[in-house]
């Protein structure tokens, strides 16, 4: 057996996914799916994680998915049914509303930062890996993006790179942010206007209603950075 199929060789579950994830999104461009960078990545990971889970269920388990004779795209369409309710009622995903642009007067400006400090509350409890995206510590970019270590810390004391506090004093920092070893254009503009680096980071790597569901990060790549910015402080 290869070790796709069997975990007993010692790759991780996790990347397995990353593997899996990989080959699902090079089948879907090479058949010409038609998805937005965002939908694309979510389909190859969620592909990649259910595929990946399988080798690692206990026996019965696999006997029990292996014996299922229903309607598999049904059951896929009732997935993504209950997983969009759930995000829509508990508030994961930050609506419309969220980030509409202030309308004249003091009290809709109030009503529009209020959804926007919560969400910052609730960024700071959970876990980076789970909404952060691809992210690295300062060892890893230095060996991989020859980016040295006191250039990176005097990018975060400026405010010209995203850093994300994980654990007590450790930094991660978002990979997606990079081109060429140099934090992309436009970044130390969206973190004066939304301080918070979580926050910002979330809202820089989610499709945004403020830019017509584009995502800021891909347009700060493709050096569209008066739009973004404009974004970003009508969110401030």
């Amino acid at each position: 057996m290869s070790r796709f199929q069997n975990p007993s060789d010692g790759i991780s579950q996790e990347a397995l996914a990353g593997l899996m994830a990989e080959a699902v999104q090079q089948a879907l461009i090479q058949h010409g799916v038609m998805l937005d960078a965002e939908a694309l990545a979510s389909a190859s990971k969620i592909a990649g994680h259910v595929a990946a889970a399988l080798p690692f269920l206990p026996p019965a388990q696999r006997l029990a998915v292996g014996s299922f004779k229903g309607k598999w795209t049904d059951l896929a369409s009732d997935f993504f049914r209950v997983m969009t309710n759930e995000v829509a009622s508990d508030g994961a995903a930050i609506s419309d509303r969220a980030f509409e642009r202030s309308a004249s007067g003091s009290d809709t400006a109030r009503t529009a930062v209020q959804p926007i400090a919560e969400r910052a509350m609730d960024l700071q409890s959970m876990l980076i890996e789970d909404w952060a995206g691809e992210v690295a510590g300062s060892t890893y970019l230095e060996e991989k993006l020859r980016i040295p270590r006191s250039t990176l810390h005097r990018w975060q004391r400026r405010g010209e790179v995203v850093a994300l506090r994980k654990g007590g004093r450790k930094h991660v920092f978002p990979l997606a942010q990079f081109i060429d070893g140099r934090p992309v254009p436009g970044i130390s503009e969206v973190l004066s206007a939304i301080a918070n680096p979580r926050l910002a980071w979330f809202w820089l790597s989610r499709p945004s209603p403020e830019l017509d569901g584009r995502v800021p990060i891909g347009m700060l790549r493709d050096d569209m950075v008066e739009d973004v910015v404009r974004a970003a402080r009508a969110l401030s």
